[in-house]
């Protein structure tokens, strides 16, 4: 459910308002009508004589807040303590939920009007945490989602889900030798290593230099990787076997 008000210690994406000599005032882009405030002395670390070295009108920046003031609406931020790797993050995060949005308004369209989009929005952003996050889960584990909720809206949400986000893919990579001194060694091995290699199920076989050979997994989580990773190997090893060769399992990359 969203909230009124940030809470101390988040980020919070910023639109800078009006730059003075003492400090900045901002929009906060996540709570519409809500201003902020950020002191020169939390524009940057060290001395700061002039603040438009660091910010300017119009410019999107991510804060930390550092005091709520619910009685009085004033909410004190920071620029200093958002470290670039924090920044990235955020910034993707608030895109998701602009894109979340629009998904939603698709989704409106698309189910009956006496449906309560704002309870089924509501109980989405509880058990995901973001409504990006619900839209991510329902393309990523479709099943799942099925079991989690129940209605006729569930199906549309899964159809906007899939026709707007790309599934997210984890990748291992492991690495096999094989060894074979059997005059038809060559293809025997190419036997082995095109029995597992598929990429349309995310298996991909690479040559690093005899005897060893990469196999790249991408899956939906680490489990499934993991599975096909045992899986590719095992058909590997066990074909190799049965031309007289020895294939071995190395040991995954990193």
């Amino acid at each position: 459910m969203r909230r009124d008000y940030p809470e101390v210690g988040d980020l919070v994406v910023c639109t800078v308002e009006t730059v003075h000599d003492y400090g900045v005032t901002v929009s906060l882009d996540e709570y519409p009508g809500k201003k902020g405030f950020i002191h020169i002395s939390e524009i940057a670390s060290g001395w700061v004589k002039y603040i438009r070295d660091y910010v300017r009108e119009g410019q999107k920046i991510v804060c930390q807040v550092i005091d709520v003031n619910k009685e009085k609406g004033h909410i004190d931020l920071s620029l200093k303590k958002v470290n670039e790797h924090q920044k990235r993050e955020k910034i993707q995060e608030w895109k998701n939920e602009q894109k979340a949005m629009k998904l939603l308004e698709i989704f409106k369209e698309r189910i009956k009007k006496r449906t309560n989009i704002e309870k089924i929005v509501n109980e989405l952003e509880e058990k995901y945490e973001t409504l990006y996050g619900a839209f991510e889960y329902a393309v990523n584990f479709e099943d799942k989602f099925r079991q989690n909720h129940s209605g006729e809206w569930v199906e549309k949400f899964i159809e906007v889900a899939k026709e707007n986000i790309e599934p997210v893919k984890v990748k291992v990579s492991g690495y096999v030798e094989i060894i074979s001194y059997d005059k038809n060694a060559i293809d025997h091995i190419k036997e082995a290593l095109l029995k597992v290699h598929d990429p349309n199920n995310g298996v991909y076989i690479h040559y690093v230099g005899a005897p060893r050979y990469r196999i790249d997994i991408e899956a939906k989580d680490y489990k499934e990787a993991e599975d096909k990773l045992k899986k590719a190997v095992e058909t590997i090893i066990e074909t190799v076997k049965k031309k007289n060769g020895i294939a071995e399992f190395i040991g995954k990359e990193g």
